[in-house]
């Protein structure tokens, strides 16, 4: 039986986001799931909590609130971590007596922890993080405010952006530092005066200002922390989270640009039918390979330049592609399968409370201390999840970047010009020889960002804190590994164009002998234009080429191509997977295969 796996939403660009006039998004306890979270995050989509969702916080923190109480009253109370003790190794130094120290300690611990450096992150990374700390919040087990809760919603729905630096999380007793980073802007001291110069960082029009600024700017009042708010808002796996978030969310949309491309360059190099035959795939039993093999025939369908298929012996001998061709099913499908494990595990991830200690009132009455102490804050599920992202884009990359050279290849190519310019004097121009060289580049990149960061691990906090995931690293590395690969990939869109308009010159065809998918793919980056106002046309000598790349990435990032893909095959009939028409390849007017590469 075929696989019936769902093919991610088409997206759009990322960056800065503005705030969207658009229905909020509700959080009312239901699950939230990736693409919500990127309609907030990246789209800037408005958030609202209902009553029902913030009463479901209230009874960890009124327990909390008792505590607190008997502190006040002179009554001897249990230790409570975050709350009447140090943190770390100094949980179990002294339990503080005054209540007052509680609230104290929470602002002490944002301000000690806010010491991260390097490059501020992106706006989407810093909104997807707070929507997923208030999503945390709202599990019920932290013992926060509603007023915390609430402030980082305004701050999200009035533009308010943190300026995060992206280096100081281990992924383990939270992502602390990135964290406490929003958390000083979002909190003010309780009793002193308020020094602009402790509240953070935050962009406003293009600038970082102080935090206090940038609320004011916006109307939110800023906040004073209660017992344990501190460690609620920095202790949990939310920033680590929304960058591999982020990462698996654009490597599905990669995913498929993959397949898109890989047809088109198949076709434009007479590829063969064969490998993408179902009983092929269904003789393996791999759910990815046998649906993407599904989709290869379907973006295939119709073409007059691909040899054989199920019903039809090829046309040469032997009937066999090269693995960057022909493999395309076996390697891609094993990234989507992976895809798809990794999704579960970060949504499960966003809807998860995080912090340590959690608070559960329902525990039995013999049981007297409420606050359980756990491991919840540690990362190594989101640092394998960002590992594996890592690896499996970095393997479409590659299978890909052997396209490339392929295509470039004039004793590969099956007839095109070397390096896919059909130059009236040859080695006057260079065609499409240096994007190769920067796929080459990019998928080497990758290679060195892909070693996983979660076999890594150095203790801290006095060896209290003696096992990290590191799951940070390993999700700026997959956000750095999908955005190289997007290049990659966007250069084997606009090569692939190339390729196909010299193969139906060389065939003296019109674009009508090309598959319907892979042609209107072909349409949409002729029929798009470069940031220098130029079209992305086809080219007969050297061109400016940075342009041409950049749009060709753009299209590939924002979802335009497979957008345009499946409105054509939504057009279709579904069943129909054979050629439409005697072409080139069927009429032998292809070229002739030479001595094959290999049996194997």
């Amino acid at each position: 039986m075929t696989a019936e796996l769902p093919l991610p939403e088409p997206l759009v660009r990322g960056g800065a986001p503005a705030v969207a006039a658009a229905d909020p998004f509700v959080l009312d306890g239901s699950r939230v799931t990736l693409s919500d979270l990127v309609d907030v995050a990246r789209h800037g989509r408005p958030v609202r909590v209902t009553a029902e969702a913030l009463k479901h916080t209230r009874p960890s923190a009124e327990w909390l609130g008792g505590v607190l109480d008997a502190m006040e009253r002179g009554e001897p109370v249990e230790p409570v971590y975050s709350v009447n003790t140090g943190f770390g190794s100094l949980a179990g130094r002294e339990a503080f007596t005054d209540p007052r120290d509680a609230a104290e300690l929470s602002r002490r611990l944002v301000i000690s922890n806010a010491s991260g450096v390097g490059t501020t992150v992106d706006a989407e990374v810093v909104r997807a993080t707070m929507l997923i700390r208030i999503v945390s919040l709202l599990q019920g087990h932290s013992a926060v405010g509603a007023a915390v809760i609430e402030t980082l919603v305004d701050m999200l729905n009035r533009g308010v952006l943190p300026a995060v630096p992206e280096y100081g999380s281990l992924g383990a007793s939270g992502d602390l530092i990135p964290l406490a980073h929003i958390a000083l802007v979002l909190c003010r001291p309780s009793d002193a005066e308020d020094d602009e110069r402790d509240s953070g960082e935050a962009v406003l029009d293009g600038r970082v200002v102080s935090g206090k600024e940038a609320m004011a700017a916006a109307g939110v009042p800023r906040i004073p922390l209660g017992a344990k708010d501190g460690l609620a808002l920095l202790n949990g796996t939310s920033f680590s989270c929304a960058q591999t978030a982020l990462a698996v969310h654009d490597a599905a949309n990669l995913l498929e640009h993959a397949h898109i491309t890989a047809a088109m360059s198949t076709e434009a190099l007479n590829g063969f039918g064969d490998a993408f035959i179902a009983d092929l795939h269904q003789a393996r039993g791999q759910a990815g390979q046998i649906a993407v093999a599904a989709r290869m025939r379907e973006l295939l369908a119709g073409s007059a330049f691909v040899d054989g298929d199920r019903d039809r012996d090829p046309g040469r001998q032997p009937p066999q592609d090269a693995y960057s061709l022909r493999c395309v099913p076996q390697v891609h499908g094993a990234v989507l399968d992976t895809l798809g494990f990794v999704t579960g595990i970060i949504e499960n991830e966003i809807n998860a409370a995080t912090d340590n200690p959690l608070i559960f009132p329902g525990l039995p009455a013999t049981r007297r201390l409420k606050a359980v102490s756990g491991g919840n804050f540690h990362a190594e599920y989101v640092a394998f999840a960002a590992d594996f992202v890592s690896i499996v884009v970095t393997e479409v990359g590659s299978i890909a970047e052997r396209r490339l050279f392929r295509l470039d290849d004039g004793t590969l190519n099956r007839g095109l010009p070397d390096m896919l310019v059909p130059s009236r004097t040859i080695g006057l121009d260079c065609g499409y020889m240096l994007p190769q060289y920067l796929a080459a580049a990019l998928v080497s990149d990758c290679k060195t960002l892909a070693h996983p960061d979660s076999v890594d691990s150095i203790p801290t906090s006095a060896n209290q804190e003696d096992h990290v995931s590191m799951a940070n690293n390993a999700g700026r590395h997959a956000r750095t590994v999908v955005r190289n690969i997007e290049n990659v990939i966007g250069i084997e869109l606009l090569m692939a164009a190339q390729a196909l308009d010299l193969r139906l010159e060389a065939a003296g065809a019109e674009p009508s002998a090309l598959g319907p998918a892979t042609r209107t793919a072909w349409e949409t980056v002729r029929a798009a234009r470069s940031g220098d106002g130029r079209p992305v046309d086809r080219t007969e000598r050297d061109v400016v080429l940075y342009p041409r790349v950049r749009r060709a990435v753009e299209l590939v990032h924002d979802g335009d191509v497979l957008t345009a893909v499946n409105a054509c095959l939504a057009q279709k009939d579904p069943a129909q997977e054979g050629p439409a028409q005697e072409g080139p390849a069927q009429k032998g007017l292809a070229p002739e295969g030479t001595a094959p590469e290999g049996t194997a």
